[in-house]
């Protein structure tokens, strides 16, 4: 790539991977000294706090996230399923214990960020508007309904996706960039001494003077890095590459710049703090211009993590964790610009619910702590598990680099845990009640798969029937959809035991996602015709986690096989099933039963998911016990 193009790249990352964390200043500093545990705001506390926050943005986001972590792509993708997709294909066996809490780390690292996802947009919008009451006071009583209005039109315009405003993203951010950064400036040459805070020295200060509520007031520094989970799950928009020179280059150092300059303020107006340190640092001429800048940031800001979270519910919905639902692409040239129109109304209505509740960032603060320090620790567990496991690392490697990370991320996780009253609880809600949809979703279908292999003829016994009996045959091509290759498909022996007939040429179709999050196109499609003598063809198509199936592309891709599938001249025989409590012993508690049925039964179907013609589609019914 040329310079020019990377230079571009690497602005564009600021607007995507780097929101988050970039407007962060809104709200950490200020939480340490106003929040519900604040200290007081003297030297040695404001020395300490902004030691403990350059150090942090050092230490976890520079060398855990951006040195270390960002290394573990799986095909350019990130994330804690990106993780679990590389140990699924570990070369070094891993134990059935770990093998079997693999999954479960996955989902509540994946539940976590579910909760960062709905929060993210609060407090990032509403501390924004927040900004109203240091610009004109007696506008204060708007800034919820204000931040309430954005909200609403941030989510009714992701239906649009990102790739038309996409290109306006890094632009904006790189002047929001350089705006808090020459704020910092001006206000660190007022204070030069601030620099001292540089030395950690200041940090063991602080705490040999705060001891107890010193550690307490950790829950408020972990904001400054909210943003360093979702930079390694937007990791597969740009690479690691642009997103190590945006961060090097120039979101580090003006995020550090500002930091001191607001701490600088406070060494000079400890009263700041009794305000917003943010707003009363910048200059009173560009107060409503950085108020607008901030408010265009923080929008940015949430559109990142929002789009983060549709490609962990789509990885979600391929690894069995969540239901098949809409998936919408916006973009014809990008694959992972999508929109999930179900999961941005649920967001959309939690967010604006979280608003009303909390109604200032100082009471979600504490929610969004927990939220980040949660799916950090268990980034960190599955990484280790992969460099021991995947990359085989040697475990005098792996345990430094754990008790390195942990130093960081087990305090912060402590400290947060300590606010649950004061609002840490919203975020152990929201991962309780997706954690209990994702294992209920999951356990559910594995028991229906297991239903299915039981009730299921195996294949070689139909093939021997095919040969030995002699069935009727109907002109025409049918596709019966399967997800074991071995078995006979429920709907093709019902054809046969019920009309007695089956088609000319039968294709046992299976769609099967891969550890990858990618698939090339010569390597989608994969036909058996071993049993043509007797019309039965074996066709896998395999996708990627991050790709969408359609029997569209399939039906092209199948023109260069054995067996061609014309879209509209095939029949299409799906399975569909209609579950019932068991009889005997349930496999799961009444109230998850009724869960799972619910999600059933609101579930795409295979029709409406996979794109198949709904007039070429014959369903068989099936009953299933729960």
């Amino acid at each position: 790539m040329p310079p020019s193009g990377m230079a571009a790249v690497t602005i564009a990352a600021l607007g995507v991977v780097f929101g988050d964390i970039g407007t962060s200043p809104l709200y950490a500093l200020k939480e340490c000294f106003h929040g519900p545990h604040a200290i007081a705001v003297n030297p040695v506390n404001v020395m300490g706090v902004l030691s403990l926050i350059v150090w942090s943005l050092v230490m976890v986001v520079a060398v855990k996230y951006v040195f270390f972590v960002t290394k573990a792509d799986n095909d350019g993708e990130g994330g804690v399923f990106a993780l679990l997709a590389i140990l699924t294909g570990a070369p070094k066996v891993i134990p059935k214990k770990i093998a079997i809490l693999l999954p479960y780390l996955a989902i509540c690292g994946g539940a976590l960020l579910y909760s960062d996802g709905i929060i993210t947009p609060a407090i990032s919008v509403l501390s924004a508007v927040e900004g109203l009451k240091e610009a004109i006071p007696e506008m204060g009583y708007l800034v919820v309904p204000i931040t309430c209005a954005i909200l609403v039109l941030l989510f009714s315009l992701e239906k649009y996706g990102t790739a038309r405003i996409g290109r306006f993203f890094g632009p904006v951010m790189l002047v929001w960039f350089l705006a808090i950064g020459t704020v910092g400036i001006v206000n660190i040459i007022e204070t030069p001494g601030v620099l001292t805070a540089l030395n950690p020295a200041c940090a063991l200060r602080y705490f040999q003077e705060n001891q107890w509520h010193g550690f307490i007031v950790l829950g408020a520094v972990i904001l400054c890095i909210t943003g360093g989970e979702a930079l390694y799950a937007d990791l597969g928009h740009f690479g690691r590459l642009p997103i190590r020179n945006a961060w090097l280059s120039l979101a580090c150092p003006c995020l550090l710049l500002n930091y001191l300059g607001q701490g600088a303020l406070l060494l000079r107006n400890p009263g700041a703090a009794a305000q917003h340190p943010f707003y009363q640092a910048v200059p009173q001429t560009f107060l409503l211009p950085m108020l607008a800048l901030a408010a265009a940031a923080t929008v940015i800001a949430s559109q990142s993590v929002i789009s983060g979270i549709y490609s962990l519910t789509q990885q979600a919905i391929h690894f069995g964790f969540l239901p098949r639902m809409r998936v919408v692409h916006t973009s014809s040239h990008t694959k992972g610009q999508i929109y999930l129109p179900a999961v941005n109304a649920l967001l959309m209505t939690a967010c604006i619910g979280i608003v009303l509740t909390f109604r200032d960032s100082s009471g979600l603060a504490a929610a969004y702590g927990l939220a980040v320090t949660g799916a950090m620790n268990t980034t960190t567990l599955l990484y280790c598990v992969m460099l021991y496991f995947a990359w085989q690392w040697p475990w005098y490697k792996v345990l430094p680099l754990w008790i390195l990370f942990s130093l960081f991320d087990l305090p912060f996780l402590g400290a947060s845990l300590i606010k649950v009253l004061d609002g840490g609880w919203l975020p152990m809600l929201i991962s309780l009640i997706c954690i209990t949809i994702m294992t209920t979703w999951q356990k559910g279908r594995q028991h229906l798969r297991e239903c299915f292999d039981r009730m299921s003829m195996p294949l070689s016994a139909f093939l021997r029937t095919l040969r030995e009996i002699k069935i009727a045959r109907s002109p025409g091509i049918g596709v019966y959809m399967t997800m074991n290759q071995h078995l006979t498909p429920m709907p093709l022996a019902r054809t046969v035991a019920l009309i007695h007939t089956v088609p000319e040429k039968m294709v046992l179709l299976t769609i099967q996602m891969v550890s990858a999050p990618y698939v090339a196109t010569d390597k989608r499609l994969k036909v058996d015709d071993t049993h043509k003598e007797l019309g039965l063809y074996r066709m896998i198509a395999h996708y990627g986690y991050m790709e969408h199936p359609t029997l569209a592309e399939i039906s092209e891709l199948s023109k260069k096989t054995v067996v061609y599938l014309p879209l509209y001249d095939c029949t299409f025989y799906l399975g569909r099933e209609t579950i019932l409590p068991s009889k005997d012993t349930p496999v799961m508690q009444a109230w998850r039963r009724g869960l799972f049925i619910f999600l059933s039964r609101n579930a795409w179907n295979a029709i409406t998911f996979f794109d198949i013609p709904s007039s070429r589609v014959v369903e068989i019914g099936t009953h299933l016990e729960v």
